[in-house]
């Protein structure tokens, strides 16, 4: 038995380790990186990152071959789901300034083993993204000039016939990246303002195309003599959705940018809120007048909008459709090359990453290093790849981000905001009790006199009285008494993990229960019942507990009611993914925790801190009442027993 305690206590050091959470600065405003830009700047940017090749290429494809005219519906529903994504993300990144997005977000709240993870698939989202729109792109340029690029190339380089590979190199996608990459390395100011144009330009050619549209629609196209308005019924509209989803998952660069923005509590909720009604709206539209002009059977899933033209006898119209997706794929070109850098750029600033990547330029205030190196990187993607190799391995990342955030929403909302501790080996002056912090005392203050010590008992008794986030609701009290015995906090923490559990076997039951698994059908409704009510029972445990209250700035409503729907849609998309992606996904896995325990968990700066800290044993210290007497002779004569402990438990605290 003694030999076994210092490997439990080993054990559990490293445990510790791995669920650290991020020390927030004092002043999150400050930033080696350049705040200018505004709440427009940040909108358009997120416009730009979700109104792009999909609005060209993905309504054409879901139209025909998923949902019909039905697609509008299908857009109204996906709007709706990553809306509740948006609203986490919105409240993360009005509270916590900082760049890293998902990352940070995690880190702040789950630990960093888990942030770590969800940052390593978010640069590869991003990566497989930037460089699956210049394909996009550069297939889009060539149809218009007759496939002349693609012979050309062929022609004088070969053709390859690799598994997973392009069958040619694509050395147009890879100078557009290249050129992006250039332009993003001139500053947050300039990558904006090149934005801004794009962005005009794209907005421009969509109300283009509503107009003439609906000029040009012919309501019998939805009629039932064309197959009618949902030809695939209602398990073509949910296919439908689950493909429109991915949309959206560009609003992510708004919270990305939160360091550069120049007032985040009210910027990013906003941009937020506006660039995703916009985008929804603009995609329910558009997708309403394509299905209107031409017969939803009859689409052409490659350029859809431009065909829809050019049969209707428009074909300068269709050309101006080629320019609008042109500009529309730039924007969200740039969308991914700005946000790459930065989420690489807080990864290695907190120590995660190798510390070059942090190296900010003096005079654009850009991560310059993580620019070239994942522009390139990006490149040669785009350069050797085939584009549905590459859009097949995007939506994983996203998915298990968007996870993440919700999930961090709950446990920070319910957590206590922690106090800053200073180091005591550095000189600093003892900290501060919470007793005095309710005082409204700004330093450390002895209390000498009896009287003195009688109003600090008061005021002892006043702040119990008071609820703190994580305790149970004073209502709950008589029927869950057993939920006070936890420390706060704990009780919802361990409800997320069931919530989570919950819902990924709900969705593994409504995607493989009779399809795959062949379950019967009493065991299959048996099983959705129990997995519900366990995700039910869940909720309402988070629910009975006390959160935080007053914040300024924007909070998610609903809490936690709206961030657990959006851990089950979030879940069950990523189960309708096919087997080959989540192998792709487990082999980066793979390859990011080589990197965390090669590297970031020695380099993490938590883990520095730490290791100057002073050694604590406990995190809480809770004595009852009738050793309170045996516990004051262990005290100074000017500090009060619950002062002293008070002060050990919040050392601790902050540690962890």
């Amino acid at each position: 038995m003694v030999s076994r305690l210092p490997r439990s206590v080993d054990l559990a050091h490293f445990c510790q380790k791995l669920n650290r959470v991020k020390t927030l600065e004092a002043d999150m405003m400050e930033t080696s990186l350049n705040r200018c830009l505004t709440t427009v700047d940040l909108t358009l940017l997120g416009l730009g990152g979700m109104v792009g090749s999909g609005l060209y290429v993905l309504t054409g494809t879901v139209a025909k071959e998923t949902a019909g005219p039905a697609i509008v519906v299908s857009f109204i529903i996906a709007g709706i789901a990553s809306l509740l994504a948006a609203l986490c993300y919105a409240e993360f990144g009005a509270r916590v300034p900082k760049t890293g997005s998902a990352y940070m977000f995690t880190y702040i709240s789950v630990g960093e083993i888990w942030a770590f993870l969800i940052g390593w698939n978010v640069i590869l989202e991003y990566m497989i993204g930037g460089a699956a729109v210049a394909r996009a792109w550069s297939g889009y340029l060539d149809a218009i000039f007759d496939h002349k690029i693609k012979n050309f190339t062929e022609t004088h380089v070969g053709r390859w016939q690799v598994p997973f590979l392009a069958h040619y190199p694509d050395f147009l996608a890879s100078s557009i990246l290249l050129v992006a990459m250039a332009f993003i390395s001139f500053g947050a100011r300039f990558s904006s303002w090149l934005n801004h144009i794009f962005s005009a330009v794209s907005m421009g050619v969509i109300l283009f195309i509503l107009v003439m549209g609906f000029i040009l629609a012919r309501p019998q196209n939805w009629s039932t003599s064309e197959g009618g308005f949902a030809p695939y019924g209602l398990s073509g509209i949910m296919a439908g959705s689950a493909t429109c989803f991915y949309a959206f998952v560009g609003f992510d660069v708004i919270a990305t940018s939160s360091e550069e923005a120049r007032n985040p509590q009210r910027a990013i909720p906003r941009a937020i809120a506006i660039s995703l009604s916009l985008a929804t709206g603009a995609y329910i539209l558009v997708s309403m007048v394509l299905t209107l002009m031409v017969p939803w059977h009859s689409l052409d899933p490659d350029s859809a909008l431009a065909d829809a033209f050019y049969r209707r006898g428009y074909s300068w119209a269709g050309f101006i459709v080629a320019v609008g997706s042109i500009c529309a794929m730039n924007t969200v070109l740039l969308s991914n090359l700005f946000s790459l850098p930065r989420i690489v750029y807080a990864m290695a600033e907190d120590g995660l990453f190798f510390h070059v990547f942090s190296r900010v330029h003096p005079r654009t205030q850009v991560p310059v290093v993580a620019i070239v190196v994942f522009g390139l990187l990006m490149a040669t993607l785009a350069l050797i790849f085939d584009l549905e190799a590459l859009v097949q391995f995007l939506s994983i990342g996203t998915l298990l981000a968007y996870t993440f955030v919700a999930a961090s929403v709950i446990v920070l909302r319910f957590q206590r905001p922690k106090a800053e501790v200073p180091n005591p080996a550095a000189g600093s002056e003892p900290t501060r009790s919470p007793t005095e912090s309710i005082a409204g005392a700004t330093e450390p203050k002895e209390y000498e006199s009896f009287s003195d010590k009688l109003h600090l008992v008061g005021k002892e008794k006043e702040a119990k009285s008071q609820r703190e986030p994580g305790q149970l609701k004073a209502a709950f009290e008589p029927y869950l008494d057993f939920l006070s015995d936890f420390y706060p906090g704990e009780v919802v923490t361990v409800a997320v993990v069931v919530l989570m559990v919950s819902a990924l076997c709900l969705s593994s039951i409504l995607v493989f229960g009779q399809s795959q698994l062949h379950l019967p059908t009493w065991s299959y409704v048996l099983l959705i019942l129990l997995f519900s009510l366990a995700f039910v029972v869940s909720l309402l445990l988070i629910s009975v507990h006390e959160q935080q209250q007053g914040s300024r700035t924007f909070q998610l409503p609903l809490v936690p009611l709206t961030p657990a729907l959006s851990i089950f849609i979030n879940l069950y998309l990523m189960l309708k993914l096919n087997y080959m992606t989540w192998l792709r996904f487990s082999v980066w896995l793979a390859a990011g925790l080589l990197v965390y325990f090669g590297y970031g968990i020695r380099h993490s700066k938590e883990n520095l801190r730490n290791s100057q800290a002073p050694a604590v044993s406990a995190r809480y210290v809770v004595f009852p009442s009738s050793s309170l007497e045996e516990t004051v002779q262990t005290v100074q004569p000017t500090t009060l027993p619950s002062q002293g402990l008070e002060e050990e438990a919040m050392e601790e605290d902050a540690k962890r």
